[in-house]
């Protein structure tokens, strides 16, 4: 057996698992501080289906307490920018773009260093060790603890991040956190800076927060081992994310996607997943999220990490409804839905409110919303359904037909046919589809750099590209037998010598339960 937990905006679903199928299943109000919400959760589970902690094998967990920690610019430690790249880049030095009350949030401070590649590996300017220890000793005169290092072209060769990272990790000694680029982000100077400067700034968060999670998991006497999700829909374990916090942006609307793809039967689909203040939609390919291939704005910073193609909108369970207008969302009541909506006794009338007065839903006490004008409820609902329609038209690439599945507990506001795309698929326990999702990650591994690719050799050198990839997966805990390769990508550089040419593999395979 084995525990999804999915940490929302509103609430925190969980799941007890024995393999695929559900057992139990809870949505609990989201918490203030998150981890007793996972408790209680984890409390509500264990009474609808009593287990003993050592029969449970793995936790897997998704949660914001990241994105939230970003976004909302707390608990940040404070960081600096190390590039290795002169004389070249000087025109556009670290945080440049950042907003001025984020890099203020970070103390972040900024160093240009000699050294980077070009693209086929030649070496920009040699290292300057000394320049370096400069540079630390005016990191550590300020405070600094936490560093992101940089280099130009580092997914081609990664030797000089390693290098500035043992120099300025000798000066300024062994609590210093470090964070690498070409362990985080893609080809693309800035955007992968800028992740890894965030990267960097949440590390002593990751810290507190996995301690947090694992005494919360610990606590019921479950000694399992506990893996969070990630972006792209794969596992990684605690040491992972204290090294990695970025990784967990958007896993939940990774997570609701995999369980839809795992609850509905359907590889290929567009996922609708609404929860208490928004909605996201995104396409299942193959069983995975498609990814972006844009570059990704988090907090207002430009990055460009493994992230899933998602549309947001905010319409929600949870969302402020305006019903002259028939104007659903932004603004919701979040995880107060319980104390705020008019069928808990509230005085905001939402969105769910709407869905219990159409009799789509038994939530509540239903007498509270029957004086509502059947009508206006009626528009209000026909509108969100047509925004969502529309969501789902502009994410999809073809005018062919494609299969819409909702999951979410605000996919009663759907009814059971959109515009454009007819019926409105919704699978067993699609309310707590991101907690199965989490349940049912794999691990994966990715590998995504630039090669001079010669002719004569192309089918060897991409085969041992796809075996880094095969064996980055197993390392990471992937069973070795299960890993396949799930997305293979060849794009040839024209305008570089060398038959440049870009290549992405990316590896999964299930979590090996003794690992």
């Amino acid at each position: 057996m084995h525990i999804g937990i999915d940490v929302g905006g509103t609430n925190t679903d969980a799941v007890l698992m024995d393999g695929t199928q559900v057992l139990a299943a809870v949505k609990e109000s989201t918490s203030e501080d998150v981890t007793s919400g996972i408790v209680t959760a984890v409390e509500q589970l264990r009474s609808q289906h009593p287990f003993e902690g050592a029969s449970i094998d793995a936790v897997m967990i998704g949660t914001t307490h990241f994105i939230n920690g970003l976004v909302e610019a707390r608990r940040l430690a404070p960081t600096a920018a190390l590039r290795l790249g002169l004389p070249a880049t000087r025109a556009l030095p670290p945080l440049v773009d950042w907003p001025a009350g984020l890099r203020e949030a970070i103390s972040g401070r900024s160093y240009l260093a000699h050294g980077g590649y070009e693209f086929d590996g030649r070496p920009i300017s040699p290292i300057d060790h000394d320049e370096l220890r400069r540079h630390a000793a005016d990191m550590a005169a300020h405070g600094i603890r936490s560093v992101a290092i940089s280099s130009v072209f580092s997914p081609v060769n990664h030797d000089l991040e390693i290098e500035a990272a043992e120099v300025v990790a000798s000066e300024l000694g062994p609590d210093v956190a470090i964070s690498l680029s070409h362990e985080i982000g893609r080809i693309g100077l800035l955007e992968r800076e800028n992740a890894t400067i965030i990267n960097a700034a949440l590390r002593e968060m990751a810290v507190s927060i996995v301690d947090g999670l694992t005494a919360a998991v610990r606590a019921h006497g479950i000694d399992a081992p506990i893996f969070l999700s990630q972006n792209d829909g794969t596992l990684m374990d605690e040491d992972f994310v204290r090294r990695y916090p970025v990784a967990t942006f958007a896993s939940g609307p990774t997570n609701s996607m995999r369980g839809a793809a795992a609850t509905s039967g359907f590889e290929s689909c567009a996922v609708v997943d609404i929860g208490g203040t928004t909605s996201d939609v995104g396409l299942l390919v193959n069983g995975f999220p498609r990814e972006t291939t844009t570059e990704v704005k988090v907090a207002g910073i430009r990055t460009n990490f493994r992230m899933p193609d998602v549309l947001s909108i905010g319409i929600g369970g949870g969302s402020h409804v305006d019903l002259p207008a028939a104007d659903v969302g932004p603004h919701s009541v979040g995880y107060k839905l319980t104390a705020e909506a008019l069928v808990f006794g509230g005085s905001q009338l939402t969105a769910t409110d709407l869905a219990v007065a159409a009799g789509r839903a038994d939530i509540g006490d239903a007498s509270l919303v029957a004086h509502l004008d059947r009508a206006m409820v009626a528009r209000a609902l026909d509108r969100v359904a047509e925004r969502i329609a529309e969501a789902v038209d502009r994410m999809r690439t073809s005018a062919e037909p494609i299969p819409v599945v909702a999951v979410g507990g605000g996919s009663i506001l759907l009814p059971d046919e959109i515009p454009i795309f007819g019926e409105v698929h919704r699978p067993e326990n699609y309310a707590v589809a991101n907690a199965i999702g989490a349940s049912i990650a794999q691990v994966g591994g990715e590998i995504d750099k630039v090669l001079a690719v010669d002719p004569g050799r192309r089918d060897a050198i991409l085969d041992e590209v796809r075996q880094e990839a095969v064996d980055k997966a197993i390392a990471a805990g992937a069973s070795p037998s299960s890993v396949t390769i799930v997305d293979f990508d060849q794009v040839p550089i024209p305008y570089l010598p060398g038959n440049a040419t870009r290549v992405r593999v990316k590896a999964v395979g299930d979590l090996h339960m003794g690992a």
